[in-house]
């Protein structure tokens, strides 16, 4: 490989060691905050921020002859204690095996955000949320876990269930894990 002369790499270092004392200046800072910086920002949608909503969209299933199984992990539900007023912090856990459609992502998010201001007991919140989603797509099968964060000293689990009429799981198939696999950082 060849190697750059001393001066060429002098010169490269001063332009690298330039550009990021621009990059960093405080003019520019500014301009990273300033309406025409933002209006540059073409990934974030239309409006700076979405609201909560109650409406779950759904797409249709892209491989309906098969059961496969959709597992969500929703690290950020919260809601409010009905009694108290405090909040509630919980991770849910959602499996559901789709019949003809499925949920979307992103209104799934702000659907579980709109409970952030409601009074609501773990019990009915974590049915509530089962239901409406069976509502909107009427899974083969679907299973909500609410595992709370502790409240006067006692961590909450709820575990709904729906399981659509007639429909039968196939048989569990146990595959033989690998020691290498276990070492793998996992996101839990």
């Amino acid at each position: 490989m060849p190697t750059m002369p001393k001066q060429a790499q002098r010169q490269a270092t001063r332009a690298l060691t330039n550009a990021i004392r621009q990059s960093t200046s405080k003019k520019s800072a500014k301009s990273l905050v300033s309406k025409e910086a933002v209006a540059k920002l073409t990934k974030l949608g239309d409006k700076p921020t979405a609201s909560p909503t109650k409406q779950l969209e759904i797409f249709p299933n892209p491989q309906v002859k098969r059961d496969f199984v959709v597992h969500m992990q929703i690290p950020e539900f919260t809601c409010l204690c009905p009694k108290t007023g405090q909040p509630d912090f919980a991770t849910l856990y959602l499996d559901y095996i789709p019949d003809k459609h499925c949920v979307e992502l992103k209104s799934l998010k702000l659907y579980i955000w709109s409970f952030r201001d409601e009074g609501k007991f773990h019990e009915a919140v974590t049915n509530e949320i089962l239901d409406d989603i069976v509502a909107a797509i009427a899974p083969r099968f679907a299973r909500l876990t609410a595992k709370f964060w502790v409240r006067g000293g006692v961590f909450t689990t709820i575990i709904a269930e729906h399981r659509q009429k007639g429909w039968k799981p196939l048989p569990v198939v146990t595959l033989q894990t690998f020691a290498d696999e276990m070492s793998v950082t996992t996101r839990g």
